[in-house]
């Protein structure tokens, strides 16, 4: 290639950020880096990161991974059960989240309304909803309403809440304001501009975040069972507890394909309904 056609040739690498302008513009990035170097030191001493300590320990996690090889696939008939319910549980918890996250994704939503104080409120109240984790509000349903999978349910519809009511928001600030303004303009109600000019800009979108959720809560559903919330983590910590690491592989591995299994599921579905959409 010729040094003419090097010259005519696009800039392929583009900076992310202005380009240092003289020494000081180059000192501020070098400053920069050795910020960076030293938070990353600085958390990596608080976190007590040691490879040492970790190949020190690979002697007894493959003494683990020796016991629980070959799988006890003779409990597969007694897991049945527990995984159906670990099912039940993400989907109880994925639909009261999407219908509780809702009406609050509205209101939080800056381009609906003029109420700040309201968005505000309502902002502040979904951050504190969704900094709780799954397990610390299992704890709490659990000793409210007892055992068993519903405080799992109650767990995720929660926590789900929050991170959905945050996502329908976002995605309802970035809708066109074209047809909400029309609809304002011929006199439409409020009910008629979400019904009529938001939710078909957005539902697209919606969905695809209520699948992934689904997943999400499929995964934390397995794991609200050890704290007794229901579902196949309850036979996973009994199995550990009893030192059956045969019994352990063969959950562990039911509940991996259960999650491949949602994945594809959950993809096949989004596939779907962009080529929809885009149609």
């Amino acid at each position: 290639m010729s040094s003419h056609s090097l010259k005519n040739t696009p800039d392929r690498w583009q900076w992310t950020a202005a380009r240092p302008a003289g020494i000081s513009g180059w000192l501020g990035y070098a400053g920069l880096a050795l910020a960076i170097v030293w938070v990353l030191h600085w958390s990596a001493e608080g976190a007590q990161m040691s490879w040492g300590e970790l190949a020190g320990g690979m002697p007894q996690i493959g003494d683990f991974l020796s016991r629980s090889v070959p799988p006890d696939w003779s409990i597969l008939p007694r897991l049945w059960a527990p995984a159906l319910e670990t099912i039940q549980i993400a989907v109880w918890g994925t639909l009261l989240s999407v219908l509780l996250a809702l009406p609050l994704s509205f209101v939080a939503a800056s381009n609906l309304h003029g109420w700040h104080w309201l968005r505000r409120i309502t902002r502040q109240f979904l951050n504190v909803v969704r900094s709780i984790n799954e397990l610390i509000l299992a704890l709490v349903f659990v000793s409210a309403v007892g055992l068993g999978p519903f405080p799992g349910v109650l767990a995720l519809a929660l926590h789900g809440m929050g991170m959905l009511a945050k996502f329908f928001a976002e995605a309802i600030e970035e809708i066109d304001e074209g047809p909400l303004q029309a609809l304002r303009s011929a006199g439409a109600t409020q009910l008629q501009i979400i019904a009529f000019g938001v939710v078909p800009q957005v539902i697209t979108a919606w969905i695809a975040v209520v699948l992934y959720r689904f997943e999400v809560n499929l995964r934390s559903a397995t794991v609200l069972g050890m704290v007794g919330a229901g579902g196949l983590g309850f036979e996973l910590v009994s199995s550990l507890k009893l030192f059956r690491y045969q019994e352990t592989a063969t959950c562990i591995i039911v509940i991996t394909v259960m999650v491949i299994a949602a994945d594809m599921v959950s993809n096949w579905l989004r596939s779907r309904i962009q080529q929809g959409a885009r149609h």
